[in-house]
This record gives structure tokens, sequence and C-alpha cells, in this order.
């Protein structure tokens, strides 16, 4: 690899869908010559277009692969939607210099043939020898990777004609028969590269023999991102976000009343993942922390603050809070059992049926003959880890309520009196907390409260501890 320093970046897919403030603002801006290189970008389908390939990452309606897995023969309308979809974005980027001929090749070559190689599928599973298991995930595979190549390949061709060294990096696979290991494939892709003289446009999307959406899920463009930068031996990670890395949710708190964290750590970072708002995927910083190389979240619509630094050492120098957050869709399983009390490992043999259904928990709370568990509603498999549990332990009772948790995070939260004034700024609000769990380390309170708190109790301990 070159032996000079470069940055990878990362761009989402709300910031792809503005295309033209990413060049104004990220990759071209004032750059001229030598300083638009020595910078590797990886970028995420077009805001929306995962959605409808997939489905819709919230709301769950949909798309292209759940309507093929279900047997619909509707995909077939739903993926001429996604061309139809891709093309309207690709004619909005003419005026930035996009080759319209060209990129609507691209679309078209590539839906044709996943829609011919998807009939092909349904006719081998008509002869009974194909079980969904043999062809589904390869089919996730397939659908996931062309809105990164198609955002990808539009960048290149817009970057070229305005005469950057721009070079389409492909990490698809496309119509290629041999599949190598994610490590391999990175390795292979960046080989003699020379990032002083070219701009490299990756795929977000990488096809490897793990199987990424398999491994991560939707979450693979941020594992992209990361094994890129410690393969290649990247300075510095940046992520372009549409909002800055703040004290709080800009839309809920408002943007006049949050803050920018400015500098935090990894830990910090796994604390929002383990919430499902990660800066990035805890899978994806732990490689570049090990590695030694931090990353910055800047906002995309402000290239010239600094952003937000994720490093491995760093410790607040003063108490603060860095971060208000929380996460609505929560599902409390608590069991009551009055036998619990002094008996060893009642809450391994409890857990055994959350490992079972592969549902990890967020936050636990224990006493003498009661143990609460609070896990993600989007967990797959929690009516049957419920009904194992009663099963299992039929003198207690299991009790299953939604909740919301927030949570305070901070490097150095070591405050005398913190626990007090949050707990008196919610009941100033007329917020009852139902449970709380912190740790010895004081750098995560997390509060239980019901869902239609959730918002207000935010607000309360923002304008507290923050503002």
């Amino acid at each position: 690899m070159n032996e000079k320093k470069h940055t990878v970046e990362k761009i989402g897919g709300a910031s792809m869908s503005q295309f033209a403030d990413v060049m104004k603002n990220i990759i071209i801006g004032n750059r001229k010559g030598a300083d638009l290189y020595n910078r590797i970008f990886v970028v995420s389908a077009y805001g929306g277009i995962t959605d409808i390939l997939l489905e819709h990452k919230k709301s769950g309606q949909p798309g292209v692969y759940a309507k093929f897995a279900d047997g619909d023969k509707g995909w077939q309308k739903y993926l001429e939607d996604v061309r139809k979809k891709m093309l309207e974005i690709n004619a909005g980027f003419e005026n930035l210099g996009l080759d319209l001929k060209k990129a609507e090749e691209f679309v078209n070559e590539r839906i044709d043939g996943i829609k011919s190689c998807l009939k092909d599928l349904i006719k081998l599973r008509s002869f009974g020898h194909l079980r969904p298991s043999d062809y589904l995930p390869a089919t996730r595979e397939l659908l996931s990777a062309i809105g990164e190549a198609h955002s990808a390949y539009n960048s290149t061709l817009i970057l070229q004609s305005e005469g950057v060294n721009a070079v389409f990096v492909d990490l698809t696979g496309w119509k290629e028969e041999e599949t190598f290991p994610f490590n391999e494939e990175i390795a292979k892709s960046f080989k003699g590269m020379d990032f002083t003289v070219s701009l490299p446009i990756a795929t977000g999307y990488v096809k490897c023999e793990e199987g990424i959406m398999t491994r991560f899920d939707r979450g693979y463009s941020d594992i992209t991102f990361s094994k890129i930068a410690v393969i290649t031996g990247a300075a510095e990670g940046v992520i372009h976000k549409e909002f800055h890395l703040s004290t709080g949710d800009p839309k809920l708190i408002g943007t006049e009343k949050v803050k920018i964290i400015g500098a935090t750590n990894f830990d910090m970072a796994d604390q929002l993942a383990d919430l499902g708002m990660e800066a990035i995927h805890s899978k994806a910083s732990k490689e570049m922390e090990h590695s030694d190389i931090p990353i910055r979240v800047k906002n995309t619509f402000e290239p010239n603050d600094p952003g937000t630094i994720i490093s491995r050492d760093y410790t607040s120098p003063v108490p603060r809070v860095e971060m208000i957050c929380g996460k609505k869709d929560i599902i409390a399983i608590e069991v009551f059992d009055s036998e619990m009390v002094g008996q060893s490992g009642y809450d391994h043999r409890l857990l055994k049926y959350f490992f079972d259904n592969n549902i990890s928990y967020i936050a636990k709370n224990t006493n003498a003959n009661t143990i609460t568990h609070y896990i993600s509603e989007k967990c797959q498999g929690i009516d049957k880890c419920v009904a194992g549990i009663k099963a299992e332990f039929a003198g207690a009772k299991v009790d299953v309520e939604k909740v919301a948790i927030i949570s305070v995070i901070g490097s150095n939260m070591r405050i005398p009196g913190f626990l007090h004034r949050a707990a008196k700024a919610l009941a100033n609000e007329n917020v009852n907390v139902l449970a709380l769990d912190q740790c010895m380390r004081q750098v995560n309170i997390q509060f239980i409260v019901q869902r239609e708190d959730f918002e207000r109790a935010q607000k309360a301990l923002h304008a507290e501890l923050v503002e």
C-alpha cells in the first residue's frame, strides 16, 4: 500500500442523496491538485434505496427481497420500481455532469441481471430440490449490492467530469465466479493503487466468503469502511453524517439546544451502539480501536467544523455528560420467583433461553427474587424465549411489558449528586422511573420509563445535565 498516510471516509445515504453538497463540502470544495487525493471514499446507497430493495429499516414495509422471500410474484413490480427510482436519481444528477447514457446502461444491466437470476431461482425452486435457506441469503446479498454499486458508479462519473482522477472500486463481485475472504477481497482490490494521484470511490457492500449481509445485515457499510481503513493503514477514519454527533437528538431536543460533543472514546461509541444509535457499528469500531485508528464524525453540511473525534484513550478532563439518548422499542421480561433467593445459577438457567433465541439484552435489574432483562422489541424469537422461560420456571411469575430506556452517557461522570439531579429533573416533569441501571465505572446511567414519557424524559435530562 502507499506509504503516505491517508484517510478513509464514509458517506451515508442521506448525504449521498445531496451529492452536490457532498462535492462542495467534502470531496472537492476548494481543493486542487494533490489536495484532492490521499483519501478513499466508501459510499452508501442513496437514501431509501436499500429500504425498497430489502425492507424498510424502521417500518418493516416489504421491499423486493421480502416479497421474493414470501413467494409473492409482486417482487418483479417492486424491482421495476427500483429501476425507475434509480433512473430518476440519475436524471437529477445530470446537471452535475453525470453521463446519463453510461449511468442508465449501468442500472439497466444490473437490474436485468438480477431479474434474470431471481427468475432462474424460482424455476429451480419449483423442482423442489432447493430449500429457502439454500438461496435466500445469497439473494439478499445480491439485492443489497446494487444500491452501493449504483451510487459509487455515479459518483465516479460525476467526479471524472470535474477532472478528478476518481476510480470506481466495485467490491460487489458482480458476475465474478470466484469469491474471496473479506480481508483478501479488500487487499486485492486496493493492491498497487497510488492514493496520491487517484481517488478511490468504493462500494459499501463487499462480496466475500463470509457473507457480509449474513454477518452484519444493514450495518455492512460501516464494516467495509473499517476494513478498508485497517487493511490500507489509514491515519484516520472519517464518517460524514447529516447531523453532528451531538449531546442529544437535534430533531427532538432542538438544533439550537444540543452541543457538538467534540471528543469521546470508543467505549462511548459502544454504549451508543448498544442502543442501536451507533455513530459506527460496534464490530467496525472494534477493529479500528485495536489498530489505534481514530474516527472523526463530521456534519456533511458544516465542512469547516472539525466534528467529533472518537479515540482510544480519551477521557473528559472535567466531569460532564456527553450524550442523552434512548431507545423506545424496549421489552422488559420480568421473572419473579420467591424460590430464587439464595439459588446459585438461577440467572444462568434463565439466560439459556436468551442465548438459544439469539437475543442480547441491553440492561438488567436484579433483587432477591426478581430478575428483569430489557431487550429490543425487534428481536426475533421473543415469544419462543418467554414460552421457554415459563415452562422451565413453572413456579415463577413472568411478565412482559413495553417500556423505553433513556441513557445518560459520558467518559467521566463522577459528579457528586449527579443521580439526584437527574432523578429530580425527571420528577419535575412527572416522569416515573420504573427502574435504573448503573455500573461502578459511571459512564452510563440507564433510566427505564414508560414509553409515553420517552421524549419528555430526554428533554428534561438534557435541560438539566447539558444545557
